[in-house]
């Protein structure tokens, strides 16, 4: 476990200097968890575990038994859907990602309230998968960013806001690409344009909103450290008023960083769920993001507000043959063979190695 704290500039409201020795007459405080998990992937193997005996109906329940009680616990939890949903098969792996419905219904019970979509496999089933993809997402209530199946769903989730335990949240969602696939015509992807991201930041009110999250499926596979064009996106981003940007895409395990504002960047959670089993691809992180707000009004009625972010990062490793997601309380203790441990033991190890938990 890693963990990073850093309090934001305070907002002021009022000048400070006249009552600083002034004792606080009231003092608010709101406080929310929100829990970020990294890529969410459906292999051609992870499909024929999930198939029951009937050979008709899948149970993903297995995969998320050890950190549904994180994500349930928690006031929001996301994930990186870095797959399509269908409610009919063929269901396919890699290359072209199109999973059960099955898969969704998984999740909500596992306790996921949003599901970024913005990924280069988001486009792998053509507009009918975007399209299947939001409707089932819609039906088992997930929220939903960052690809889209119609203008309607855009305008109503491009910025997706939420409100947890009074703290505010704006949630934006952007890919690199779509694997050469064209987007849809009809359909909507957010990509990694500067010049719309700027344009979608500058519609968010800081009157309305506490913190802006940005979800960007970025960077290069299988690289450990974050790329020159990942650090220059994260500045911009920062510029514009992001203060919290979590990463996707590399399959591996990339550093967080907390910037001298108290602004967070983890530039790679890794792999959440995958069949990728070469080292260092064979799990990643849960980021645990814990949000403050100090409301405080002095005995002049002078206001003044102090933000704080505190950081955790976890790491999780994907147990065969059931892809069970194991978080480090329960893979230290549980059984398992002594190819499958001596595997654990070697991602905590470099995990640990790499960024310090």
């Amino acid at each position: 476990m890693l963990m990073f704290a850093a309090a934001l500039l305070p907002l002021l409201f009022a000048p400070r200097a006249e009552v600083e020795d002034e004792p606080q007459a009231r003092a608010e405080v709101r406080r929310a968890r929100i829990v970020v998990a990294g890529d969410l992937m459906q292999h051609d193997e992870q499909l024929r575990s999930a198939l029951k005996a009937d050979s008709i109906t899948y149970d993903y329940e297995p995969m998320f038994r050890y950190v549904g009680e994180r994500f349930r616990s928690a006031d929001l939890a996301m994930v990186n859907l870095e797959t399509t949903l269908s409610a009919k098969g063929p269901y396919s792996g890699y290359p072209a990602f199109r999973s059960p419905a099955a898969l969704a219904y998984a999740l909500k019970d596992a306790g996921v309230d949003v599901a970024a979509l913005a990924n280069n496999h988001c486009c792998d089933a053509g507009g009918r998968g975007i399209a299947s993809t939001v409707e089932i997402l819609d039906e088992v209530k997930i929220l939903h960013t960052g690809a889209f199946k119609d203008s309607v769903d855009y305008l109503a989730n491009n910025i997706l806001y939420f409100e947890r335990c009074g703290i505010r949240f704006a949630l934006l969602n952007y890919t690199y690409g779509t694997n050469g696939i064209p987007t849809p015509k009809g359909h909507i992807v957010n990509r990694l344009d500067t010049v719309v991201m700027a344009r979608d930041i500058a519609s968010i009110s800081r009157e309305e909103v506490d913190f802006i999250m940005a979800f960007v499926h970025w960077g290069n596979e299988y690289e450990r450290t974050p790329n020159r064009e990942q650090r220059a996106m994260a500045e911009f981003l920062k510029r514009h008023g992001v203060e919290i940007i979590i990463g996707s895409h590399p399959h591996v395990v990339q550093p967080m960083e907390m910037d001298s504002l108290g602004r967070v960047t983890i530039f790679s959670l890794g792999n959440f769920v995958s069949n990728q089993r070469t080292r260092y691809r064979d799990g990643g992180l849960i980021a645990t993001i814990d949000v403050e707000i100090v409301d405080s009004v002095r005995l002049n009625e002078s206001f003044s507000q102090r933000r704080s972010l505190n950081v955790t990062l976890d790491p999780v490793w994907v147990h065969l043959p059931d892809y069970v997601v194991l978080p480090r309380e329960v893979g230290d203790t549980i059984k398992m063979s002594e190819d499958s441990r001596r595997r654990y033991d070697r991602f905590m190890q470099d995990v640990e190695d790499h960024i310090g938990i």
